[in-house]
């Protein structure tokens, strides 16, 4: 899941011209962050905006595939691949962009497992 150091570079000003991102290196990909929000994920080179009921008809209509970290379709991540094109689209990558967040911020953290 290996996200080289130039993708890195060009995704972040990228994603930084539309508004404040940052990164961190994550189980051997990437998490992009906004609003102190995971609203992004890279692996091997493919950048996946996260999704649910509100913003994925928009990827699927586009034919992206969402984010299979295991290999399992039964089993995909809230993230789908953003259409490449929408990325050198300053205008339209805000507005997926803008979406994903509002996603993120809509997310539930998940409950942490206790030892007993």
């Amino acid at each position: 899941m290996a996200v080289s150091a130039s993708f890195r570079a060009y995704l972040l000003e990228q994603l930084g011209a539309i508004r404040p991102v940052t990164s961190r290196p994550m189980f051997g990909g990437l998490a992009i962050f906004a609003e102190g929000r995971t609203f992004a994920l890279v692996a091997n080179e493919v950048l996946y905006f996260k999704v649910d009921d509100t913003n994925r008809p928009d990827f699927e209509a586009a034919g992206m595939m969402p984010f299979l970290p295991f290999g399992d379709p039964a089993k995909p991540m809230q993230y789908y691949e953003l259409p490449a094109e929408v990325l050198e689209d300053p205008e339209e990558l805000a507005v997926w962009m803008t979406k994903a967040i509002a996603v993120a911020g809509r997310a539930k953290p998940k409950a942490r497992k206790t030892r007993p």
